[in-house]
């Protein structure tokens, strides 16, 4: 009997390790599969990153957006400027004349050409006017300067003058007889004849190059519009 006893007990005591195991088992699996979860849960955290660095991307597109709103803002600005611009003088829109400048004792002869805006709008000039001589010798085209010309705005009413200088004929001789002056105001292709107002001659002279110069717009005068 008593062996039997001790065999009941072993095997209890067998069952109760079996038991035990089993639920160790179990507790092993539910841990697992919790570890999982949180490895899953975290992961999923990732993606939320993600999602984030997407969003960031997203309001990068908006602040492109606003860029773009005011790029077209200035160019809207820049319209409103083009519309304000002063467009060049022309030829019908200008009272042109000239008159005799030279100061006794002068190495040179002088003439003023002046420009007076009666088109009813402001205008610009710049650069410098054509100028030819109408000699008894044929058409004598002035040179250029070489000043340095800036830009005039002249308003309606307003005047700005250039000058031309020409060698005086002192020579004792007839010379080369002038008869006239022709202006083209600068930009336009339209010119003006005139009475020329100078001295009634220039010298002959066998050397290169026009001796008659112009100067740019303001060169005469005060130096600008008056």
């Amino acid at each position: 009997m008593r062996v039997r006893k001790l065999t009941f007990a072993a095997l209890a005591v067998a069952a109760g390790l079996s038991l035990t195991a089993c639920n160790g088992d179990d507790g092993a699996e539910q841990r697992d599969g919790s570890s999982a979860s949180s490895a899953s849960a975290s992961g999923g955290g990732s993606g939320s990153g993600g999602s984030d660095q997407g969003g960031s991307e997203q309001g990068g597109g908006k602040d492109s957006a606003a860029e773009g709103s005011g790029g077209q803002g200035t160019t809207d600005g820049s319209g409103s400027d083009a519309n304000a611009e002063v467009g060049k003088c022309r030829t019908d829109e200008l009272d042109i004349t000239a008159s005799d400048t030279t100061i006794d004792g002068d190495a040179e002869g002088s003439v003023a050409v002046t420009f007076k805006n009666g088109g009813g709008r402001d205008c610009a000039l710049s650069g410098y006017a054509g100028v030819d001589l109408k000699t008894s010798e044929g058409d004598l085209s002035a040179e250029r300067s070489g000043q340095e010309s800036s830009p005039v705005i002249l308003k309606d009413g307003e005047s700005v003058s250039f000058g031309i200088t020409y060698p005086v004929n002192d020579s004792g001789g007839s010379g080369v007889s002038i008869t006239g002056l022709v202006v083209t105001p600068p930009n336009e292709t339209k010119s003006l004849s005139l009475e020329w107002p100078g001295a009634a001659s220039l010298p002959v002279t066998d050397s290169a190059g026009s001796p008659v110069k112009v100067g740019p717009m303001g060169s005469a005068g005060q130096g600008g519009a008056s």
